[in-house]
């Protein structure tokens, strides 16, 4: 994912710019900036389709939503839209249903999950981190499909307390008390 020239120029974009385009593509906002999403692999949609079933499920009967991308999510929501952070993360988990609205969530989700992609890897794993970290996401998973590992990183105390997981272990989502993923499941395709 690489912001081109043109879409780095001295323009500002906002979330109400981009409610306004005709443009039928994904991209993100930060600080101003237009990212365009690639599509996502055959292999990528996988894996997030298979989180999204098991959070699915967990959630069955509970509060609590998950969302698939391309679900938008305003970190740091403005009621005049002119928001310079705007997000499409893999997965969303909000359990506050006072912050969803017909277009997304406005302000920060109990989980996203982001599944790398050599594209996005480093946009991933610095600027939505310190984002994400920022805005308050209490549980941010960083999923590698080619290294099969996750990083779970949970909010405390102002901070991400990191752990790693392989895809033999099973992880918890902290955010959903009881909930734990086998991850040899979220990496089978």
């Amino acid at each position: 994912m690489v912001a081109t020239a043109e879409m780095q120029a001295e323009t500002c974009y906002t979330y109400k710019d981009y409610l306004e385009t005709d443009d039928d593509y994904r991209a993100e906002i930060v600080d101003g900036h237009l990212y365009v999403m690639s599509p996502p692999t055959r292999y990528h949609q996988g894996i997030g389709r298979n989180l999204l079933v098991k959070i699915a499920l967990f959630l069955e009967g509970k509060p609590g939503k998950v969302y698939a991308a391309p679900f938008g999510v305003r970190p740091f929501p403005r009621n005049d839209l002119r928001d310079d952070i705007y997000f499409e993360p893999d997965i969303t988990v909000v359990c506050d249903p006072s912050k969803l609205d017909d277009r997304g969530c406005n302000g920060a989700p109990d989980m996203i999950a982001e599944i790398l992609s050599p594209s996005n890897a480093q946009y991933d794993m610095l600027i939505k981190f310190r984002k994400y970290l920022q805005a308050g996401v209490r549980e941010y998973w960083i999923i590698d499909p080619e290294a099969k590992t996750v990083h779970i990183c949970v909010l405390e105390d102002g901070e991400y307390r990191v752990s790693i997981y392989g895809e033999t272990q099973t992880a918890p989502v902290s955010v959903l008390p009881g909930c734990f993923i086998a991850l040899k499941d979220i990496f089978n395709d």
